[in-house]
């Protein structure tokens, strides 16, 4: 039987993010939106189905993991994973427990540390770029806010299976002492975290865990484990495809991270065109469609004369606060506004696709992405290449486009120059 690994990803920038790790090593990976007329194929090495679950109710979260596990399991895929949030956001225990559930299993291995995005694991304590969870920005993040760092602790509190975890010491005496302590761990755990520091310890993690059927956390295992894992060579869909298109290149940005602001930023001093939603417009229909109307219109003209666009919401803080008064004031919550937000801005990227036929699409912010693609009937992409570390291109299916869909913590300040040339460069090879 061939060796296929089936993923689970809670949002769609992190779909991605892991599909670049198995992308990179040559081997073919799909990304499927999660629905309940999925129609998965034996087409990819990696076939990974994005539940879009990370703000999701707990409940809801886990049917959707539970349902698109037993999808893979009958695909059949050998080896499943279930991708996390890098900094554990999300209903971790939930969907952790759901694919364990699926599979009739009772053993998973976690691994959240994440290097190359300055996410590392030592001694159980979760840090990012130096600072412990409770230090960094997520600290304030609006949805998850993470108040503590022990990853043991925050997955314990979600679960009521046990939580145990390896330390550095034992993983960098080897991949065989590792796995020995892993077989050790099993016998009275159901969850085992390992630390991991730098590349070369996920190395080790890698060859030790290669042939446990679940693993679980962040995308940066997937750059490893190929080295250790036998696959078919098969064809890159592109070959086959028409992506011919004399437009601009449409950027969309739904995110508030300090990355993406610096992003949208940069992108405009290098000259692109802006095109700003005011998001206070959102809570009354009237005003909604004026405001839609109005970025529309300025949105088709720039494009179709082959300028590139950014799209986005007033970012000021301002504004924004603004924003989140309006809704205190009608009861709505920071979560339902950010996706009112998502929406309008998907509602315009939507009809200025249909309009100019748009084959190349850029969006920063996870919950962004996942909002435009539904909308767009974009039912999920081969991963291409990768444009910065865990960002790649994709070639979309159920409408054929090239798209990037980035993390809005993800990226250098000039991700957003780079995609753009980088989704050009895909045109002009195939013209």
């Amino acid at each position: 039987m061939r060796n296929m690994i089936g993923v689970v990803a809670d949002d769609t920038t992190g779909a991605n993010d892991i599909g670049i790790m198995f992308s990179k090593n040559d081997w073919t990976v799909k990304v499927v939106a999660f629905s309940n007329e999925m129609d998965l194929q034996q087409d990819a090495n990696v076939v990974i189905i994005d539940t879009d679950s990370r703000l999701d109710a707990p409940d809801l979260s886990y049917q959707k993991v539970y349902a698109a596990t037993k999808a893979l399991k009958d695909l059949p895929c050998t080896q499943f994973f279930n991708k996390t949030c890098s900094v554990f956001r999300g209903n971790i225990g939930k969907e952790f427990d759901a694919m364990l559930d699926a599979l009739n299993e009772e053993f998973a291995v976690i691994v959240l540390s994440f290097p190359k995005n300055g996410r590392r694991t030592v001694n159980g304590i979760h840090t990012v770029h130096g600072k412990r969870l409770e230090d960094s920005e997520f600290a304030h993040d609006p949805v998850h806010p993470m108040n503590q760092s022990s990853l043991v602790s925050i997955l314990q509190e979600q679960t009521d299976r046990k939580v145990t975890a390896i330390h550095l010491d034992t993983v960098r005496q080897g991949a065989q002492v590792l796995k020995n302590e892993i077989d050790k761990q099993k016998e009275a755990f159901n969850y085992c975290i390992i630390d991991a520091e730098t590349q070369a310890d996920l190395t080790i993690v890698a060859e030790a865990v290669k042939d446990i059927k679940v693993l679980c956390g962040s995308s940066a295992l997937g750059e490893e484990l190929p080295k250790f894992l036998p696959a078919e060579d098969l064809e890159s869909p592109l070959q086959t495809m028409d992506m011919k298109d004399d437009n601009g290149v449409l950027v969309v940005s739904g995110s508030l991270t300090p990355q993406t602001r610096e992003q949208t930023s940069l992108l405009m001093q290098n000259g692109c065109p802006s095109v700003v939603i005011d998001s206070r417009a959102v809570f009354l229909a009237e005003e909604r469609q004026a405001e839609l109307e109005k970025a529309l219109k300025k949105t088709i003209e720039k494009l179709k004369s082959g300028q590139d666009v950014l799209l986005m919401a007033n970012n000021s803080p301002e504004i924004v606060q603004q924003t989140k008064d309006l809704g205190l004031e009608a009861h709505i919550d920071s979560l339902t506004i950010s996706k009112m937000v998502s929406a309008l801005l998907a509602d315009i990227t939507v009809q200025a696709v249909d309009a100019l036929d748009l084959k190349r699409l850029v969006i920063a912010g996870g919950d962004t992405s996942g909002t435009i693609s539904r909308k767009l009937g974009i039912k999920g992409n081969f991963i291409l290449d990768e444009i910065a570390t865990g960002v790649p291109s994709g070639l979309a299916f159920g409408r054929d486009m090239l798209i990037v869909l980035k993390s809005g913590s993800f990226g250098e300040p000039d991700f957003l120059i780079k995609a753009v040339e980088h989704l050009k460069d895909l045109t002009l090879q195939k013209k």
